[in-house]
């Protein structure tokens, strides 16, 4: 194993992590005017949507677990926006489609985010949106210097963005993604931030941003109605936990896919992984719980709105217990979760009361839909790619319903109090990526950034697993010595960002995920 390449952060009062310096500075510059989690993570969320554009904005959606010091509760919100009211399976299916469009306008489901941000506010937060957008709109209009990694996946979607006229005049410098340490200004999105933040949210889903959204949609034959983005509205849910390890895990219910996390979990308390070390004999472990549980994911998972998800039932004990008993020395051979790299954003905060934020946002797969709408900045998501066209499916594409959807915020508590909170990036890595921390920290007792940089695996399919480059010679070969086909990973091994709240000290403690560009800082 590779040594840890950084110190974890520490810190008495207050803390932010994500995957973009200039967001956390946003962030902690609005914890020290004296916000709180809440607005502190706008801020930041707000920031990442100008300097990690591929990842999140306005056109996406937002799902967020808020520990309140005060009310001693976890809340969850699910601002994932719905199929328009227009949608129609049988029309895809007419038209020869076997499955969902990965992009382009048939793709686009309904802007969540925003309205996410709004209702997180009006609940707990104590500052004005339009004091916290203010450094997203600084960058936006004066531009900032492209973090390296950022650069790098900017130029993968390059041939993306140059399929829509208006997403390359505003994505793309003279035609090629900027390279590191390039400034880049984004004065389309200022104004429609600016906008937001004089006129409110409602200038986005019921003004002239929202007429703007509704005629590209019109001119690229999709669904989207100015109907569809009026009637909008974010819901607070509860969350779904079980214990691991004598640890509280939390994470959001259905439609995410927190659900195989806490499966996967539930299969692994049976072994001893600690006796076990970081070994082929461990990995294997994981990756077999973790096949089992997408397997359950993937066929259950969908709007509980529209389909019965059996949540109680696939985390009783009795089922973890059938499941664990299918796992043997042989690897087993599943349907595949899908091998798609994310396009998603994860912050994390806590402030001097202690309360808690864990908050992810996403476009989706990188750039969304690869629409932008022309004069605004905004990129619309993709997350309707996530809809099956089987009728008879959970997850059926059908109006106004909510697909699908890979971002997971999580949270962990220890006797009812937030211990830490942390989140993962990378599509289908997601709820693989929580497992794996957790498991670090829980069963290896490594500290955060030891956790957070250790080797992880990533399950495809069938008997099909990445490994990370760095992972040991001995892990790669006891793993094929067990039926696993190893495979050359897309690099996307997600990207980690966690914050501690020691209950002895009281202090903090942070890090984040040297495979993104982020850092965790606090004062």
């Amino acid at each position: 194993m590779r040594s840890k390449g950084r110190s974890t952060v520490r810190a008495p009062r207050a803390m932010v992590a994500t995957s973009q310096p200039l967001a956390v500075q946003a962030g902690l510059h609005v914890l020290q005017k004296g916000g709180n989690a809440v607005d502190a993570a706008v801020a930041a969320v707000a920031t990442l949507g100008v300097t990690e554009p591929m990842s999140t904005g306005v056109g996406g959606d937002l799902f967020a677990l808020v520990y309140s010091a005060k009310e001693r509760e976890v809340y969850a919100l699910n601002a994932s926006g719905p199929a328009p009211r227009n949608a129609s399976l049988s029309e895809l299916r007419e038209k020869g489609y076997e499955r969902m469009p990965s992009d382009g306008i048939v793709s686009v489901t309904v802007p969540g985010a925003l309205r996410g941000w709004e209702t997180l506010l009006e609940r707990f937060g104590t500052k004005p949106l339009k004091e916290l957008l203010e450094p997203a709109i600084g960058y936006a209009e004066r531009g900032f210097p492209v973090m390296e990694i950022t650069s790098r996946r900017w130029q993968r979607s390059e041939e993306k963005l140059r399929r829509h006229p208006a997403t390359a005049q505003t994505y793309l410098l003279e035609g090629r993604a900027p390279r590191p340490g390039e400034p880049f200004r984004n004065p389309s999105l200022a104004r429609t931030l600016r906008a937001i933040a004089h006129e409110g949210v409602d200038a986005f889903y019921e003004g002239e941003i929202a007429q703007a959204l509704v005629r590209e949609s019109e001119r690229l034959g999709g669904w989207l109605s100015l109907d569809d983005l009026v009637a909008f509205r974010p819901e607070w849910v509860d969350p779904i936990a079980i214990r691991y390890r004598g640890v509280e895990v939390l994470e959001h219910p259905p439609n995410g896919q927190g659900l195989i996390a806490l499966l996967a979990l539930h299969i692994l308390e049976g072994f001893d992984l600690a006796s076990m070390g970081l070994t082929a004999e461990y990995y294997h472990r994981v990756i077999e719980a973790l096949k089992l549980a997408f397997d359950d994911g993937k066929r259950y998972i969908a709007d509980p709105r529209y389909a019965e998800v059996p949540v109680e039932k696939l985390l009783s004990k009795e089922y973890a217990a059938e499941r664990r008993s299918l796992i043997g020395e042989r690897a087993l051979d599943t349907g595949p979760p899908g091998a798609l790299e994310g396009g998603t954003v994860y912050v994390t905060v806590v402030d001097e009361e202690r309360n808690v934020v864990s908050l992810i946002e996403s476009l989706f797969m990188p750039f969304g839909s690869g629409i932008a709408v022309e004069g605004t900045g905004v990129l619309l998501q993709n997350r309707g790619a996530l809809f099956a066209l089987d009728p008879e499916h959970p997850n059926s594409l059908a109006p106004g319903k909510r697909p699908y959807h890979t971002i997971i915020p999580a949270m962990a508590l220890r006797d009812g109090e937030p211990w830490l909170s942390f989140g993962v990036v990378g599509g289908f890595m997601q709820p693989q990526g929580h497992v794996q921390l957790l498991c670090h920290v829980l069963d290896h007792g490594m500290d955060l950034q030891e956790a957070v940089e250790a080797p992880r695996v990533r399950y495809y399919g069938g008997r099909r697993v990445a490994v990370e480059p760095f992972m040991p010679k001995e892990i790669r070969e006891g793993l094929a010595q067990r039926g696993h086909e190893l495979v050359e990973g897309d690099g996307n091994f997600g990207g980690a960002q966690i914050v501690a709240l020691d209950p002895e000290t009281g202090m903090l403690a942070g890090a984040s995920d040297p495979r993104k560009d982020g850092c965790a800082l606090g004062f």
